[in-house]
């Protein structure tokens, strides 16, 4: 069974990888861009075919961690040939940008299609308003009562349960303010305190009170998927911003290594941990890869911004050589990870 949870997490990230690369090939051959090779997997190639239309190479290689579209953007302008009006470089910027920045925006179109039919799948959606608290609770005790609506955590609207759960995970460690709409009437319920718990060494907030049930129609299922897509995006920047400022160490991190062995927990709890836990991948992998990193489709953006702004691009060779470092230097994170993910199972 260990190895069948383990099978479901390669072929979670092969279809991942295979989403984000079809976007960029799409959008490619959308804007008539001379494609060599469509990629997924990196390393030994498994299997290969070319098309006698196109004369486009599909590749299935040995490690489902990657996949790439050539489309020669690489390559010297004289080797790809400038005047070829199907090289990539030869494409107006906005085009370039759209084709680059595709990838990571299928993901997160997977992710809220996805979300759609996770929130549609529930019997029931809860909803912001207090209906019991349950044994122990503190924050009644710190002005929250049963009946109110929760609007806003801090500075943060909340809409749905989800949400709001999450709030009071990530900020609950210390008191908060909480809007509440009270018999029609808004109020600010200031340094509301809830239990706080420690996980590997992070301290969370514990929300401490049940919520009624939403109605389920069309518009509010819509809603809590628009709303909890939102707040899985949130979820990462929250992550990465917490990384910056301490909050989180290394030790928190996860690679392929640990985000398998979530999954395969995940996955021997039900389904809809799986394919939640899909969701936030999917989400991740896509706002990730918007980041102005080298080597990241964000990296190319920002040198597309550039080109824009300049009139004119950079040259190639340095570009290369700024992607080429950042490649690098993300392979040796990946790597220093999964060590300590390996670690962390063995020990």
């Amino acid at each position: 069974m260990q190895f069948l949870y383990i099978l479901i997490a390669i072929l979670m990230f092969g279809f991942l990888i295979t989403i984000h690369e079809f976007g960029h090939f799409i959008f490619a051959r959308i804007f008539r861009v001379n494609v060599i090779e469509f990629s997924i997997g990196m390393g030994p190639k498994l299997f290969q075919r070319r098309s006698k239309k196109s004369g486009i190479l599909y590749t299935l290689r040995l490690f489902p961690i990657g996949g790439y579209v050539n489309m020669g953007e690489d390559d010297p302008p004289e080797q790809t040939g400038e005047q070829d009006p199907g090289a990539f470089r030869a494409k107006p910027v906005w085009q370039r940008f759209i084709i680059v920045s595709a990838g990571a925006m299928m993901n997160i179109a997977l992710g809220f299609i996805l979300m759609f039919g996770l929130v549609l799948a529930y019997d029931d959606l809860g909803s912001t308003k207090i209906s019991f608290f349950v044994e122990d609770a503190v924050s009644c005790d710190h002005g929250l009562n049963v009946g109110d609506t929760i609007v806003k955590i801090n500075d943060t609207k909340v809409y749905s349960v989800d949400e709001l759960s999450y709030e009071i995970l990530y900020n609950g460690y210390e008191p908060l303010d909480i809007t509440v709409v009270r018999d029609g009437n808004e109020i600010v319920l200031e340094d509301v305190v809830f239990r706080v718990e420690e996980q590997e060494g992070v301290k969370l907030g514990l929300a401490d009170f049940g919520v009624e049930p939403a109605k389920k129609t069309l518009p509010v299922v819509l809603g809590h998927t628009f709303h909890r897509s939102v707040s899985a995006i949130k979820m990462v920047w929250d992550s990465l911003i917490g990384l910056i400022t301490g909050r989180f160490g290394v030790e928190n991190m996860s690679g392929p290594v640990g985000i398998t062995s979530a999954i395969t927990q995940a996955a021997s709890i039900g389904f809809d941990r799986v394919l939640f836990l899909f969701i936030v991948i999917t989400m991740n992998l896509g706002v990730f890869n918007l980041l102005p990193v080298p080597a990241l489709d964000g990296g190319r953006l920002f040198f597309f911004l550039i080109e824009f702004l300049r009139g004119k691009p950079i040259n190639p060779k340095y570009e290369s050589f700024v992607h080429f470092a950042g490649l690098c230097v993300l392979l040796l994170i990946m790597l220093l990870v999964s060590v300590k993910d390996i670690f962390s199972l063995i020990f």
